[in-house]
């Protein structure tokens, strides 16, 4: 049995998260906040069912912790996320004062913490955060994979039952 360090534990919790995200049909992305040991919110992807394009993982989880804690200040508190935050998830993040955020893989094409940008860490906001990346990446890398690759073959199907409906109409 291999030992699993906390950042592990609770990644693990973000990547359920993330999967009921793509049972959903949603980008399969999971967000957890703790504090002081304690999970204090936790959320999924829910853009395309809520119809709302900033319904990003981060987001309800800041939302629901907000609620939990009964202010906008997330103070003592770490964001597990799956993948890396956008810039505007990483806006939020640092609006909200959270002090650290543990990603499982980065996101080369819309990452805004060291990616394409590092808006967490840029010493010109009055808040900086901690940072911690590559926490279980493998599999949080293959969720997403996985889901695209589903996606892509999905809409194939589509377009090939499609041209088949065309000739036989």
């Amino acid at each position: 049995m291999t030992h699993q360090t906390t950042d592990e534990i609770y990644m693990q919790l973000a990547l359920r998260e993330a999967k009921k995200a793509a049972a959903i049909g949603e980008v399969p992305i999971g967000a957890v906040i703790v504090r002081k040991g304690v999970v204090i919110a936790s959320a999924h992807n829910q853009r395309e069912t809520g119809k709302d394009a900033t319904a990003h993982a981060e987001l309800i989880a800041i939302q629901k912790a907000c609620q939990k804690v009964g202010g906008w200040r997330l103070t003592d508190t770490t964001l597990y996320v799956t993948i890396e935050p956008c810039p505007m998830c990483a806006g939020a993040i640092l609006q909200s004062r959270i002090d650290k955020v543990v990603i499982g893989a980065m996101d080369p094409k819309a990452g805004a913490a060291g990616s394409l940008m590092n808006i967490l860490q840029d010493h010109r906001f009055n808040h900086q955060v901690q940072l911690t990346t590559g926490v279980l990446e493998e599999a949080c890398s293959e969720a997403m994979k996985a889901f695209f690759q589903e996606l892509r073959e999905k809409r194939r199907m589509q377009k090939e039952t499609a041209i088949i409906n065309q000739k036989n109409a």
